[in-house]
């Protein structure tokens, strides 16, 4: 790690320990359900602190800081326990709109997202087009200085805090699927949106289904041009390719499964010495230092120009099957105090100090069920592994 490297490290080190509130990050390391508030709270330290975007331009009030600066960033506020600032607005549309965008529109929700103001989610997922997204339904029709929305969209997290929706919908009908598909910002307080929360396995409503009963939407709020909406969302897609694999994440997991298998005990003795258990935390160490290297030999590709265009689906891959395997080890060392689910214990509030050995141990299937779901989001495994298959290996 180079001088300059080192002393950043440092630096957010300090403001870590200075700014993060202890209660945030007790409820991240006890992995309780956060709140719109919890999270707007340390977006709200970080936009006073000016660290909020790290990988916006200067010109729009970001850091522009290098990859790896942003990495070493994300991994430190990992490891840390600080809660994960929302992508939906700084790390997807921002970008569309710095490059895409209006004047009006980079002027008007630009600044609004870098404070926190706005909370964004995104419109893409319909109950017949996941995967296959160019088979949306949801339609737009031009009507004087409005567009007329109606349709479905599915998965849609945090749309119950949303103020904005960037959305997808379609405006032509001529020529491939994917000509057809304009990018519109949506007001989540219109008249005829409507939400539905789909409950996860875990017990949580963090996902929904969000219904567009003709509503207006200002033309001014269409990003770009008419059926040009593909093209912006593939961008979108691919600005961010370096958070999938959530390294930070891996290693702080780890290092709590560690712990917790050394207090453990299995036949008398600490489960960390149990051969098995023990081979099965060597092999997950090993997986976390491989996502590492991992990680960083892609950001030295791309720094160089030597992208190949699959490192999103890469890091995607590794980071969300690593992160599973962990939460497996973590049900495993809670034993039968694992054997009965427990919602609730997601949602306390450890404000006033550590959980019970108990209740953290208790907490586990709670986990382990919400992360049942990362392996499909934003493409799942299978999907990954075709588009590394095409883009990496030539297949």
């Amino acid at each position: 790690m180079s001088n300059e490297l080192h002393a950043f490290r440092q630096e957010v080190l300090t403001f870590l320990r200075g700014n993060l509130p202890p209660d945030l990050q007790r409820k991240v390391m006890g992995h309780q359900r956060l709140t719109k508030e919890d999270f707007l709270r340390w977006h709200r330290i970080l936009f006073e602190h000016g660290w909020v975007a790290p990988s916006w331009p200067v010109e729009y009030g970001g850091m522009a800081w290098s990859l790896e600066k942003r990495n070493l960033f994300d991994e430190e506020c990992a490891l840390a326990g600080a809660p994960e600032t929302m992508p939906f607005g700084l790390r997807m549309v921002a970008p569309v709109l710095m490059k895409y965008g209006s004047e009006w529109q980079k002027a008007h929700f630009l600044p609004r997202i870098l404070s926190g103001e706005d909370w964004w989610c995104q419109g893409y997922s319909e109950p017949a087009a996941g995967s296959d997204l160019a088979g949306l339904k949801t339609r737009a029709k031009r009507e004087g200085d409005h567009y007329i929305l109606n349709g479905q969209k599915t998965w849609t997290t945090y749309a119950q805090y949303a103020d904005m929706m960037f959305c997808l919908a379609r405006t032509g009908s001529e020529g491939k699927p994917q000509e057809g598909i304009s990018f519109f910002l949506v007001d989540m307080h219109s008249p005829g949106v409507s939400l539905r929360p789909i409950r996860t396995l875990d017990g949580g409503e963090e996902i929904n289904e969000v219904f567009l009963d003709n509503v207006a939407v200002p033309a001014t709020h269409l990003v770009g041009k008419e059926n040009l909406g593909w093209t912006y969302a593939k961008y979108l897609l691919s600005h961010e390719r370096f958070g999938a694999a959530r390294v930070g994440r891996a290693k702080r997991e780890l290092a709590h499964l560690q712990r917790l298998a050394s207090m453990r005990e299995l036949d008398g003795r600490p489960m960390d010495q149990d051969p098995l258990f023990a081979q099965t935390l060597a092999k997950l160490e090993i997986d976390t230092l491989a996502l590492e290297q991992t990680s960083l030999r892609l950001i030295d590709r791309d720094q160089r120009g030597a992208g190949h265009g699959a490192e999103a689906s890469i890091l995607k891959f590794l980071g969300s099957t690593l992160a599973q395997k962990i939460s497996e080890a973590l049900v495993d060392v809670a034993d039968i105090h694992g054997l009965a689910y427990r919602s609730e214990l997601l949602e306390s509030d450890n404000a006033a100090g550590e959980p019970a050995p108990a209740d953290e141990l208790e907490a586990m299937p709670g986990f382990y069920l919400n992360l049942r779901k990362i392996t499909i989001y934003g493409g799942t495994d299978e999907v990954q592994k075709n588009i590394i298959a095409k883009l990496a290996l030539g297949l």
